[in-house]
């Protein structure tokens, strides 16, 4: 629904294993939605595309997505384009997700850019809880205004927050007026691309384990362009991180999807064709 203030959307998502096939169960309200579901892998994994037909977020948008993946499940949940926050007249945008993740379930959550326009007022939240014997693969891709095309990010506030209870806290409050932040040596350096690509656990990973998947996305970064930009640490023994900093989104997308096929690989034992919707 809409009202004066904006748009209010909200979408619901549940996966449930029956025997050998992932299910998908989905309802929603407002301009949120998701396409059929595809088994491009077989039916373990369910792959879904969400979609927002407004096309982009405005002041006094409130898009909120909520997956649930029960027990042995396989999601993966993607976008076929960035998310675009478009300038705000004064109201806040916001968009908040909540992962939701039951005993030996596997989610994906790999959406494209999200685009932080000129004069902006905006929220960004991701929230994952896993339970004791899930695992997931996440990725947050942030991009400042569209400097190839000559639109920097010259006004506005983006705010991100992206949360593991208990594990993991990573924000930021990023606005255009913050030379400090945006130009600094400690800062984004003069970059607009800002980039995280985590694989966490409900628990603890082994140590021979967790220390396989640094070393999995350090190969990945032998030699690659953004190497002297981009990092791998575990900050929890559930967590590894994958932090890049670029001046294009294209070369992060390629960085990411090569280290996503190491750790898909080297955690679950499976290839990683990417989602159709990324080809069209």
């Amino acid at each position: 629904m809409n009202s004066a203030s904006g748009w209010r959307g909200e979408l619901r998502l549940r996966y449930h294993r029956r025997g050998p096939r992932t299910v998908a169960f989905d309802a929603h309200t407002g301009p949120l939605r998701v396409l059929q579901a595809l088994y491009p892998e077989g039916e373990g994994v369910c792959h879904h595309v969400l979609v927002h037909p407004p096309g982009g977020v405005v002041g006094g948008d409130e898009l909120h997505v909520q997956v649930q993946a029960e027990a042995h499940s396989h999601a993966l949940l993607t976008t076929p384009g960035a998310t675009r926050f478009y300038r705000s007249e004064g109201a806040p945008a916001l968009q908040h997700t909540r992962l939701q993740l039951a005993e030996g379930a596997r989610l994906e959550w790999l959406p494209l850019e999200t685009i932080a326009y000129t004069g902006c007022q905006a929220t960004n939240r991701v929230t994952a809880e896993l339970a004791p014997g899930s695992e997931m693969i996440g990725w947050d891709v942030l991009a400042l205004g569209l400097a190839a095309a000559g639109q920097p990010f010259a006004g506005g506030v983006f705010s991100q927050h992206l949360e593991l209870p208990g594990q993991w806290v990573e924000g930021g409050r990023i606005a255009a007026d913050d030379a400090t932040l945006l130009q600094g040596p400690l800062g984004w350096a003069g970059h607009t691309v800002c980039a995280t690509l985590w694989f966490a656990a409900g628990a603890a990973l082994a140590p021979v384990r967790r220390s396989a998947l640094v070393e999995a996305a350090r190969e990945v970064l032998q030699g690659h362009a953004l190497a002297a930009t981009a990092g791998v640490t575990s900050p929890q023994a559930g967590v590894v991180v994958l932090r890049v900093l670029a001046a294009r989104v294209e070369p992060v997308m390629q960085l990411f999807g090569a280290v996503r096929a190491a750790w898909r690989l080297q955690a679950w034992e499976l290839a990683a064709p990417p989602p159709r919707i990324w080809k069209t």
